[in-house]
């Protein structure tokens, strides 16, 4: 082996690689002990609209634990996940001894179900939260089987969209087991709009209801209590009083 130096160089390149290897482990180790350079301030990239100061030390406490080396940023965004008004988080180390905390609130943009405190974001998603009475009433509700919020809030801003060009406005949006569509205005009319139809789609009946509003509906002393739009060449309503009309 001595009179072969090429296995000499190789030996020692790697009697240097194992040296290399044992001082960045002890230096890591020292890091994570080493009482120094401790987290002295958590600084927030944007103002909180929803989430109290008092929320986020109380969970932030148990998990801010090492050094600017050692502290688990996956920890501490998670605590901050776990917050109902907190959507997502990011978290980095900022030289010597803070964090900047990127947090994404929830924008609600409308009830969901009954009696659950649960809301819908602008993504569509629901999440549960507490919000002052006059917040809640100026939300729409919406409700349908699980998995279906998306849905359901996109066809919210539709018919918002539709409605809004004969002065209405919807302020509850139910899709039922059966995938039936139920709204109901600020007006106080309930408009059953029913399923699908291969032979009469949605968007066709809701179009020739707004298109014949202003000639029906807007002509009324008073507005129908229900209007039903299940029919595939018209639209019944129900008077109040129990009086019908076509």
């Amino acid at each position: 082996m001595w009179n072969k130096p090429h296995l000499l160089n190789a030996l020692a390149d790697l009697l240097l690689l194992a040296a290399a290897a044992a001082a960045l482990a002890a230096a890591a180790v020292w890091v994570a002990r080493v009482p120094a350079l401790p987290i002295e301030r958590v600084d927030f990239a944007e103002p909180l609209a929803n989430t109290r100061r008092e929320e986020v030390e109380r969970v932030l406490q148990p998990v801010l634990k090492g050094n600017f080396f050692s502290v688990n940023l996956e920890a501490v965004g998670g605590a901050l996940e776990r917050l109902p008004w907190v959507r997502k988080v990011q978290v980095r180390r900022v030289w010597p001894a803070r964090l900047e905390v990127r947090i994404e609130e929830h924008r609600a943009v409308a009830r969901w179900g009954e009696g659950r405190s649960e809301l819908v974001n602008s993504y569509g998603e629901v999440f549960a939260a507490v919000a002052s009475a006059e917040r809640l009433a100026a939300w729409p509700l919406l409700y349908g089987p699980p998995g279906t919020a998306p849905e359901v809030l996109v066809r919210y801003g539709e018919l918002l969209a539709q409605f809004a060009a004969v002065g209405e406005r919807p302020v509850r949006l139910l899709l039922t087991p059966r995938l039936a569509w139920q709204m109901k205005l600020a007006s106080g009319m309930a408009v059953n709009m029913g399923r699908e139809q291969p032979k009469a789609p949605l968007s066709g009946r809701l179009q020739r209801f707004i298109e014949t509003y202003p000639d029906t509906i807007g002509k009324l002393a008073t507005h129908p209590e229900m209007v039903d739009l299940r029919y595939p060449n018209g639209f019944a309503m129900r008077l109040a009083g129990g009086g019908k009309g076509n």
